[in-house]
């Protein structure tokens, strides 16, 4: 697939999720198999560039290209700014948040509550594409309920405004994560538009993919929850792509080795302090489909250092299954 001058091989893209997209975890897709990932949504209000999480948040050194960065807010003028602050700080594409179903973030009027009013799509679409020379995505829903499914207008809008690529989570607003996601409004939004076609929503291994594809005649897949604890999933679904071969799941070694680089990332990109409490989030998501799982995360967590939480990790999956891990 190609977003403006930038090739997305395979067209895999990590979905940007707030507290989850951070660099340690985009640079580990990227090295395992995503052809692009997209940055945690940063916020289109000067006044919290200088924040501690903002500025994490911008830390883009050493990605590989493209480097595809969200932004979030209301206020075209804002926005348009926004963008440019981001390309001026490395962003090669930017991308515009109106999936975001969070209350606190459609309360402020951003996210997906902006799909309630077209003519405001319209001017912030506008706005930032006019803003920066680089390529602009955007991100949706299908609407905001299921009484007002409006993602073929809002992809003609886009079309219209020069946004380069549209994705779309099957989901509406009030859906949340809720049921199941669904792909006719993504097929008609592909017949419907010229500009490429990301579908979201449930792709959580292989097949899946493929039968997302088939159905909604997307470009490209966006995977979010799906790679949580298994950022190998874009490997997974690349090499089933293909050639219809289905890689297995990683040895218990490989896991380990791959959970203690990503961790070893986090210390390094936050502090130790800080980034063994962002850890135990992702040893939650890594534990998931591991034996005996539930104690595995109790006592990980109880790690209050970086050496042992390593340790502790090592020792699990030397031994997968018994968890006779001690945290002293």
């Amino acid at each position: 697939m190609q977003i403006g001058p930038y090739r997305i091989d395979p067209p895999l893209i990590l979905a940007p999720m707030a507290g989850v997209t951070d660099k340690p975890f985009r640079l580990l897709c990227k090295r395992m198999g995503a052809g692009l990932a997209v940055s945690e949504m940063t916020h289109s209000d000067p006044h919290l560039w200088g924040s501690v999480k903002s500025l994490h948040r911008m830390d883009h050194a050493g990605e590989s290209e493209p480097v595809s960065v969200q932004i979030a807010g209301s206020d075209p003028r804002v926005l348009a700014e926004a963008a440019r602050h981001n390309v001026d700080h490395g962003a090669q594409i930017i991308d515009i948040n109106m999936g975001c179903p969070a209350r606190k973030v459609c309360n402020a009027w951003a996210g997906s509550a902006l799909l309630q009013d077209e003519a405001l799509v319209a001017r912030i679409l506008t706005a930032v594409v006019a803003a920066v020379a680089v390529p602009v995505t955007l991100k949706i829903r299908t609407g905001w309920n299921r009484e007002n499914i409006n993602a073929v207008r809002i992809a003609r809008i886009a079309e219209d405004t020069g946004i380069a690529a549209l994705a779309v989570h099957g989901r509406t607003r009030a859906d949340k994560y809720d049921g199941a996601a669904e792909y006719a409004t993504m097929a008609a939004v592909k017949a419907s538009v010229r500009i490429p076609l990301i579908a979201n929503g449930d792709i959580d291994g292989p097949y899946k993919a493929r039968a997302v594809l088939d159905t909604t005649g997307a470009d490209a897949l966006m995977i979010g929850r799906g790679a949580q604890g298994r950022p190998w999933i874009f490997r997974q679904i690349a090499r089933f792509l293909d050639d219809g071969t289905l890689p297995p799941t990683p040895a218990p070694d490989a896991i380990s080795a791959i959970l203690c680089g990503h961790l070893e990332s986090l210390y390094a990109f936050y502090g130790e302090d800080a980034g063994v409490r962002i850890a135990r989030k992702h040893l939650g998501w890594y534990a998931r489909d591991q034996p005996a799982n539930a104690a595995f995360r109790h006592v990980v967590n109880a790690a209050t250092d970086a050496a042992t939480q390593l340790r502790l990790i090592t020792d699990y999956f030397a031994r997968p299954g018994e968890c006779s891990v001690r945290a002293a």
